[in-house]
């Protein structure tokens, strides 16, 4: 094969590249905390949970850290994701780090064999 029958799918894969769109990121905007829903899959008790960020809560023996809560920019009630914690025990290392949006629960899922949690919303005031 020639040199330039090789240089064909490179230049292809290049042509492809510029021709696709660029992914458009969607400006967001920083809440002052989350609101999670929470379920005792034991007792079936469930409650709503809200957390200012860079703090923390508790449920049950469940510690959860907020980093931060962003929403789309000018749209607070819009899809809301949020930068979670959460260590089953206070002292335990971390069983969740990561972001949680509110519309994909399960994308990101806490695993843990008592409690569920999701995210809400943010809070904006």
């Amino acid at each position: 094969m020639t040199p330039w029958h090789r240089s064909i799918p490179a230049a292809a894969l290049v042509a492809l590249a510029l021709a696709a769109p660029a992914a458009a990121q969607e400006e967001a905007e920083v809440g002052t905390g989350v609101v999670l829903r929470w379920v005792d899959k034991i007792t079936t008790e469930s409650g709503d949970l809200e957390i200012a960020n860079a703090s923390a809560a508790s449920v049950g023996r469940m510690r959860i850290e907020l980093g931060e809560c962003r929403y789309p920019a000018g749209n607070p009630a819009g899809d809301a994701y949020a930068f979670l914690t959460v260590h089953p025990e206070e002292s335990a290392p971390p069983i969740f780090s990561g972001w949680m949006l509110a519309s994909s629960p399960a994308l990101n899922a806490v695993e843990h064999q008592r409690y569920d949690i999701w995210v809400l919303r943010c809070m904006t005031q």
